[in-house]
């Protein structure tokens, strides 16, 4: 990865102050390789760990934003210069500008990919359990880590999973959550302190949706079959 700072994790709005223009910022990103932005906050997580697992992922060049920065820039052309967005945060607000910056990208098409805890976030805005394509609800949705769980793949021809046979993660599950109706599964468990669908894609505007719900913490950023979904997630997004 190409990094404008050595800390190949420095916050995004940090360096766009630095830049003070698109133009530097612009320099840092690979042309031939998938231009991934990760958007985190609001949720502790092992970072070394988890940016590893992208640092070995092929064909990918990320650069990070932390919450509350990350809300700043649905607006900003910046966004033109990343193929993909993917969310591993717990966003709690997000006011109204943003929410129509936000909807703007699903419009135009931009791929999204949201990870884990991410289905918990803006607990205040309804539309965005219809863009991710469900819902954790804080006080009545339950959570258990530390578990093995049984992954089975529903749609094997899909370009997410495709490849992908059934396997079992150590990881984390959820539990009464929600799940629309035009969501379409891509995993299931039969863990019986999780719910059914695991994972899915969604359609908004024009963007196409994908969420994994896998994706605790070490033991599921190093599991092969883990780190495929993800990349193939991110492939079929953009």
């Amino acid at each position: 990865m190409n990094n404008l700072d050595p800390n190949p994790r420095k916050p995004l709005l940090n360096i766009l102050l630095l830049a003070a223009s698109s133009i530097l910022f612009t320099s840092c990103l690979s042309q031939s390789e998938q231009r991934v932005l990760i958007v985190t906050g609001g949720h502790d997580f092992e970072r070394e760990a988890f940016f590893q697992m992208f640092e070995e992922m092929p064909g990918i060049d990320y650069q990070e934003v932390i919450h509350p920065e990350a809300n700043l820039l649905y607006d900003s052309t910046l966004m033109d210069e990343f193929d993909v967005l993917l969310f591993y945060d717990m966003a709690k607000k997000i006011d109204d500008s943003q929410k129509t910056a936000f909807i703007q990208l699903l419009e135009e098409g931009k791929g999204m990919v949201f990870l884990h805890h991410s289905l918990a976030s803006y607990q205040a805005w309804a539309e965005f359990e219809k863009i991710i394509g469900g819902r954790y609800e804080e006080g009545s949705s339950t959570y258990k880590h530390d578990l093995e769980v049984p992954v089975s793949i529903v749609s094997e021809d899909h370009p997410v999973t495709r490849g992908v046979n059934d396997f079992v993660i150590f990881d984390e599950v959820y539990g009464n959550f929600k799940v629309l109706p035009g969501a379409q599964a891509l995993l299931k468990t039969t863990h019986p302190e999780s719910g059914e669908v695991i994972g899915w894609t969604n359609q908004y505007g024009t963007s196409r949706i994908v969420y994994l719900q896998l994706g605790h913490d070490h033991h599921a950023y190093e599991n092969p079959d883990y780190r495929r979904l993800v990349k193939q997630a991110i492939d079929w997004v953009q």
